[in-house]
C-alpha cells in the first residue's frame, strides 16, 4: 500500500493546463491580416506611420526617389514610388507585408544590397498593415483593383 500523497501539485498542474486550454478557445481581439484601405481609421493611422517612417525615402506623396530604376554608385536602387507611378501595385498584400516586415533578402536574394530595413522590430504587424492600407488607399480605382486581384482568399 503506497502512502497518502498530497493531490495539491497534480491539482495545480491539472488547472494550469486547463487555463491554457481555455486561453486558446477565448476570444481575442481580432487580428488585422490584410491592407484595408476601405477602413479610415486603419488609413488614417497607416498615414501617421508612413510619415514618420517611410516619407523620408519613398516621399512625403509617394513620389519615391528620382531615376529609382536606376542603380546609384553603391549598386543600390532608390526608393520606389508607392503610387501608381511604381510598382507596388503589381504585388499581392501579403507580398508587401513581407517585404515591409522581412526585408528584401528574400525576394532579391542574401546579397541584395539595399537601404530599405527590416521593420519587424520597429512595427507590430497591425502597424504594417496600416502603412500598406494608406498606401492603398491612395491609388486609383483601377489600380487598386488590379492589386486587389493578386490577393488570394485568406485560408480559415
Amino acid at each position: 500500500m503506497q502512502p497518502n500523497r498530497p493531490l495539491y501539485p497534480f491539482a495545480l498542474i491539472v488547472a494550469w493546463m486547463s487555463a491554457l486550454a481555455l486561453g486558446a478557445c477565448s476570444p481575442s481581439r481580432p487580428e488585422i491580416r490584410s491592407a484595408d484601405a476601405s477602413n479610415p481609421a486603419l488609413v488614417n493611422t497607416g498615414k501617421s506611420i508612413y510619415d514618420r517612417l517611410c516619407a523620408s525615402c519613398h516621399g512625403t506623396r509617394l513620389e519615391g526617389q528620382p531615376d529609382w530604376q536606376s542603380r546609384k554608385p553603391d549598386g543600390k536602387l532608390p526608393a520606389p514610388p508607392h503610387d501608381a507611378t511604381g510598382h507596388t501595385w503589381h504585388h499581392d498584400d501579403a507580398t508587401l507585408f513581407d517585404i515591409t516586415r522581412n526585408g528584401l533578402a528574400k525576394y532579391g536574394g542574401p546579397d541584395y544590397r539595399t537601404d530599405m530595413p527590416k521593420f519587424d522590430s520597429v512595427l507590430k504587424d497591425e502597424e504594417i498593415w496600416a502603412v500598406l492600407a494608406y498606401i492603398k488607399s491612395t491609388w486609383p480605382a483601377e489600380t487598386a483593383q488590379h492589386q486587389a486581384s493578386l490577393n488570394r482568399p485568406a485560408r480559415p
